[in-house]
């Protein structure tokens, strides 16, 4: 019997596609509305900084412009449009994975198996609705702290619960990968996932530069129906190569950058 379809991290962007004509948020709505009060325990600290523009921009991590844009969508996150996540988030690895060109069966796949740990929201689905905000993982709000520190207990009882033993492919950076307590998972079911490119000392991150080319292998992850570590291992995607898999109760699946 093959194993089941697996949950698939994605991060959230930076960028996010502005407006909607969906309702108003539920926050205790979606794929994950049981982390409803703890997102608004993360909304309402963040309300408590706002009013000064210095320890607004410290915490959002912009200013200028990109600021006043962050500070009037919290001014109505409440009652702001919303639109699907998949759709809201406009980043580099969203924009490669192209969820509108999929077709409609594998578009549905990938709404059923995609997962995006957030500052704000905890998790949210990719069919999730949500309006435009901003607030990364790595943000640190009073009283709180580190957000992602916040969360991890919470985002991974939650996330333990969604897998039901099947795998979770991790596709995330460090600053959202900081939220998920691997211990909680299933062992052996928990799959971390890299891209690294050649250089001094051996291989490294890519960064921003791996964006597109994890997008490319989250596409070809869906396309392909991937299920289980092996099968991340075996996928096609131009421009990368398999360097390294190790299996353990967490399985670390490392691609490098052809020519990289």
């Amino acid at each position: 019997m093959a194993p089941s379809p697996p949950l698939i991290l994605l991060p959230p962007s930076e960028g996010k596609a502005p407006g909607g004509d969906g309702p108003p948020v539920d926050w205790h709505g979606g794929r994950f509305g049981a982390l409803g009060d703890a997102r608004l325990e993360v909304r309402n600290a963040v309300r408590r900084h706002l009013s000064r523009a210095d320890a607004a921009g410290r915490m959002l991590g912009v200013r200028g412009a990109h600021l006043e844009r962050a500070l009037a969508e919290w001014r109505h996150l409440d009652e702001a449009p919303t639109m699907p996540a998949g759709a809201r988030y406009t980043g580099v690895v969203w924009g490669a994975l192209g969820l509108h060109s999929l077709p409609p069966g594998v578009r549905r796949r990938a709404s059923s198996r995609i997962v995006v740990p957030s500052g704000l929201w905890g998790l949210v689905g990719e069919s999730d609705a949500i309006p435009a905000y901003r607030l990364k993982m790595g943000a640190r709000v009073a009283p709180l702290g580190l957000l992602a520190a916040w969360w991890r207990a919470r985002v991974s009882e939650a996330l333990r619960g969604a897998a039901r033993g099947r795998y979770v492919l991790d596709l995330l950076p460090q600053e959202h990968r900081a939220a998920i307590d691997p211990a909680v998972l299933p062992a052996g079911r928990y799959v971390r996932v890299d891209i690294v490119a050649d250089g001094p000392g051996g291989g490294r991150a890519m960064g921003h530069a791996g964006k597109a080319l994890k997008g490319a292998l989250a596409r070809a992850l869906i396309e392909g129906d991937a299920r289980t570590a092996d099968d991340v291992a075996s996928a096609a995607v131009d421009g990368l190569v398999l360097a390294a898999v190790e299996h353990g109760d967490t399985t670390q699946v490392v691609f490098r950058r052809d020519g990289g």
